[in-house]
């Protein structure tokens, strides 16, 4: 059809590299390219998502979330993260996605400078082209960990910078000594600091840091959907200085509402319940995350360890990455992340232990073929 004029914004963004390889999956393929659990939702949290229902709980919450689920989340914080939240400085989010939407729609204006790692998530560059900012690369080291030095030089003068640790794509976590230096250096430079903590209960040796302990004026974002293997029930939060929440919820209210009452019912179980699901999650993926390495290393194929999350961030050239493709395992090719990261690929290992051997197989077989 001709005769539609599509707004600048919407324009300038492409479709997530990550969705693309996901929807094309073919019957056989084994999906290696979706960062998504592949553990049921614990029982407990499910039979809680019924119970709203069965009890009528399906109507519409106040705009920031049900009371009794943000004094959860001002608990978890205080009891994990070692931060001071209080409810009210809370919102319930349709998933982290809309948390980092809002959060870029009330603070973004035209032409402001917004910075995150690339390669990064595919996503917050997209947002903070939608929101009417200039998203900016900021480099990883060799070990790919954050370049501290060289994301203090590129905070003169930028609006946000979006910290994402343990990180998608490349699995590191980064240290409590480069967390603080990057959060007092971007409150000098008058930078907010945006931290992306999805993965927070996934690390492998390596603590997870949250940035908010150094520093004031730094928003954080999580989501039950690693944690609890709720991706399906989209439901994050934010929580941040009141002043920025008052603006925010101004942003969720439009294009929200409230989240789903029945998932937020659920999260309440899940953040309120038994707990020891979690481990045994992260114990899992470590066995993946050696199954798969040592799988790698076999072939050849050399790169940093993941720290944490559930993905390896592999050097591969185009070639072999089209072999392995043809062979029905999706990966994604680290173009879908940045600008930095053309002779890369991601696998995700949150598939079975099954999966990732029969993927291996044929990845060996791609690699033969060369």
């Amino acid at each position: 059809m001709t005769g539609y004029r599509f707004a600048e914004r919407v324009r300038g963004i492409e479709i997530s590299g990550i969705r693309r390889m996901f929807e094309g999956a073919g019957k056989d393929a084994i999906n290696l390219g979706l960062g998504q659990p592949d553990f049921p939702t614990p029982a407990h949290v499910r039979e809680a998502g019924i119970r709203a229902i069965r009890d009528g709980m399906t109507g519409y919450t106040m705009n920031s979330g049900v009371p009794e689920l943000r004094e959860a989340i001002s608990g978890k914080f205080g009891r994990e993260n070692g931060l001071q939240y209080a409810p009210d400085q809370v919102i319930v989010t349709a998933g982290a996605s809309e948390a980092m939407h809002i959060v870029m729609q009330a603070l973004v204006e035209k032409g402001d400078r917004v910075l995150m790692t690339d390669p990064g998530f595919v996503s917050y560059a997209a947002l903070a082209t939608l929101a009417g900012g200039r998203p900016e690369g900021v480099p990883l080291d060799a070990t790919l960990h954050i370049d501290v030095e060289a994301a203090k030089k590129q905070m003169d003068g930028a609006r946000l910078f979006v910290l994402n640790t343990p990180t998608n794509p490349t699995g590191m976590v980064e240290s409590e000594e480069s967390i603080r230096a990057l959060v007092e250096y971007a409150a000098d430079a008058g930078v907010t600091v945006i931290s992306d903590e999805v993965y927070e209960h996934f690390t492998y040796g390596k603590p997870h840091v949250s940035a908010a302990r150094f520093g004031e004026d730094v928003i954080t974002i999580n989501a039950t959907s690693k944690t609890y293997s709720m991706t399906g029930w989209r439901l994050g939060y934010m929580a941040a200085p009141k002043a920025v929440i008052e603006e925010c919820i101004k942003v969720h209210q439009y294009c929200q509402a409230c989240a789903t009452s029945i998932s937020q019912y659920a999260a309440l179980a899940a953040l309120t319940g038994d707990q020891t699901l979690v481990p045994a999650m992260r114990e899992e993926y470590r066995r993946r995350r050696d199954l798969v390495c040592d799988g790698l290393a076999d072939l050849g194929l050399s790169f940093p360890t993941p720290e944490g999350a559930f993905y390896a961030f592999v050097p591969m050239e185009a070639d072999l990455f089209a072999r392995i493709i043809a062979k029905g395992v999706i990966i994604v090719p680290g173009t879908a992340f940045g600008t930095r990261a053309p002779g890369y690929a991601r696998l995700s290992y949150a598939a079975s232990q099954d999966d990732l051997r029969r993927a291996l197989g044929r990845i060996r077989e791609a690699v033969d073929e060369a």
